[in-house]
């Protein structure tokens, strides 16, 4: 699809990460997405909630595809240990006894 023919509408149908891909005619590593699909979709969902409200139907869906385009990138060459995009990943251990804390008497 060119982007005069993409709409908002068939963007809200989307449910693969693959079909996001594909809307933006975006080329991916299909490897690459499936290791990291859940964190790129994040990335991509706190990318777009950080756009313009106000922005016309064309300007949002380019501005989507770059916010997709740049969190798949950032999964080229980062973790998401270290993105840590997920709240299992931002909240330390409850109850954990380290091995240095553990002394013999």
């Amino acid at each position: 699809m060119t982007p005069t023919e993409l709409s908002l509408a068939q963007f809200n149908q989307l449910k693969d990460a693959e079909d996001y891909f594909q809307f933006f005619n975006l080329p991916f590593d299909p490897q690459v997405l499936n290791v990291n699909r859940l964190h790129i979709l994040r990335k991509f969902s706190q990318l777009v909630e950080a756009e313009e409200k106000d922005l016309r139907e064309e300007e949002k869906l380019n501005a989507y595809r770059k916010a997709l385009q740049t969190a798949y990138d950032l999964f080229l060459t980062s973790s998401s240990v270290e993105q840590k995009l997920f709240k299992v990943f931002k909240e330390k251990p409850k109850d954990v006894v380290r091995v240095s804390d553990i002394t013999v008497e």
